[in-house]
């Protein structure tokens, strides 16, 4: 039965590094429009991760968009639909998930780096 389950598996991407929560990335995406495909970008800041890695892990960035509405989006960490993600910075942060910065605009919603 594991033989078959390891079959299932998707493959790992390597182009998704280590990620933590507090992290500040920027996610690039295939999207498919019809029969092109181009690459998004989303950049915003890691709230969480989901689940172990053993092809069900995921995780949620969260970035502001205009009139300050919040976006959240889920990505599974193994897709083949992520291009590349990459950290442009690591904040400090005392909790696995954030889900404090929801509620919270402008500066209070800013974590500090860590060096």
């Amino acid at each position: 039965m594991s033989d078959f389950l390891k079959a299932i598996e998707p493959a790992v991407n390597p182009n998704v590094p280590e990620l933590r929560a507090g992290d500040i990335v920027s996610v690039h995406v295939k999207i498919k429009e019809g029969n092109r495909e181009r690459i998004q970008e989303f950049k915003g800041t890691v709230l969480y991760m989901h689940g172990n890695e053993n092809g069900t892990s995921t995780f949620t960035v969260r970035r502001i968009a205009s009139n300050g509405i919040g976006v959240e989006r889920t990505f599974l960490t193994r897709s083949p639909r992520i291009d590349r993600v990459v950290v442009e910075r690591h904040s400090k942060v005392r909790r696995s998930r954030l889900y404090y910065l929801r509620g919270l605009t402008g500066k209070r919603a800013r974590l500090k780096q860590k060096f």
